[in-house]
């Protein structure tokens, strides 16, 4: 992501079928609607059946870690450091951060796991050099990295086995029981205090079943304009937050319990996050942002939670669904709204 942006800045064709029924491609449906179905979702303009995706290079080995610290081994300084390195470093590492809340080595407490998961386009030797120099406080050693090819690194941010045979990418049946989880997003522009993570740490600790996932931007995604794509979200933010919540056991009462921890977290993140929108990632869906009935209302419905996932993109998305879809024939409860027709009122 920070070496070549997101899937849909790699798009170069695609095939959708609209609402008249006709099979388009990128040049029979034109720039604007190509550029809406790369990053705005499919499936408010039509049925997409397939993006042609331009590859990229990667070198035959790479590398990957996954480091924990806790707070009780400096999981603050290091978190706040993370902050000012992960999104500015070489653009060939990809240095994740998740959180999640712990037993304490002191009976009976908790605490705050800190978790560094890392992608790196090259040898090791040359991933610990990096760090060393730029992200001392993690203390990364050659013993915590492993060289293996792209593909195989897949395994790896899958919690699968790294020797295991790669051909499990096929297996199209899950490999854990389902449970449920909750999702919502954020995304940080301005530097957190390590005061204000150490006021982050009792709140999570307080609603304990919670966690967030911190992926860092910059490179490639800062240098590609916020227009170029629906998606908004460039310069000027440091990583985006996902909150998550899981668990097992079905029923409402459980469900409402665990969605509203993660309501909980991200309100208490209110101060440290975009504000005016306070920007959401499109792909996590959290209807918590807002819902259209698709009635008489559906652009005032459409515009609360869509100018959070769009930003000043979402008006162009308006019109080019006015113009290819103006009876709102594709829509669900988060879909791109059309403009009202004045000559209906």
């Amino acid at each position: 992501m920070r070496k070549y942006g997101l899937s849909v800045d790699n798009v170069v064709d695609a095939n959708i079928v609209d609402v008249e029924g006709r099979l388009l491609d990128r040049k029979s449906m034109g720039e604007d609607l190509f550029w809406a179905i790369t990053g705005g979702g499919g499936a408010s303009f039509g049925v997409v059946l397939a993006y042609k995706i331009k590859l990229v290079r990667v070198p035959e080995t790479v590398s990957v870690f996954r480091v924990r610290r806790t707070l009780e081994q400096n999981a603050t300084d290091i978190v706040y450091n993370w902050q000012h390195v992960a999104p500015t470093i070489d653009n060939n590492l990809f240095l994740r951060l998740t959180l999640n809340v712990v037993n304490s080595t002191q009976n009976g407490t908790k605490t705050i796991r800190a978790t560094f998961v890392a992608l790196f386009l090259g040898d090791s030797s040359s991933l610990v050099s990096l760090l060393n120099e730029k992200f001392p406080q993690l203390g990364l050693k050659q013993s915590d990295c492993i060289e293996t090819s792209w593909l195989r690194s897949v395994l790896f941010w899958t919690n699968i086995n790294i020797s295991t045979p790669v051909e499990i990418l096929l297996d199209r049946q899950p490999r854990s029981p389902v449970n449920y989880l909750k999702r919502k997003s954020d995304y940080v522009q301005k530097a957190i205090s390590k005061e204000c993570f150490e006021g982050i740490w009792k709140k999570m600790i307080e609603l304990e079943n919670v966690a967030f996932q911190f992926n860092p931007y910059g490179g490639k995604m800062a240098e590609i304009p916020s227009t170029a794509t629906p998606f908004p979200h460039r310069a000027g933010n440091l990583w985006k937050v996902q909150y998550q919540t899981n668990w097992n056991e079905a029923g409402k009462e459980v469900t409402d319990h665990f969605i509203n921890l993660t309501r909980i977290l991200h309100k208490y993140m209110t101060p440290f996050v975009s504000k005016n929108p306070r920007g959401a990632f499109f792909n996590y869906r959290d209807i918590d942002l807002g819902i259209n009935h698709n009635g008489e209302n559906n652009y005032v419905e459409g515009k609360v939670y869509g100018v959070k996932y769009f930003k000043d993109n979402f008006q162009r998305l308006v019109q080019i669904k006015t113009k290819i879809d103006p009876h709102n024939f594709f829509r669900n409860e988060q879909s791109i709204p059309v403009l009202p027709n004045p000559m209906e009122k």
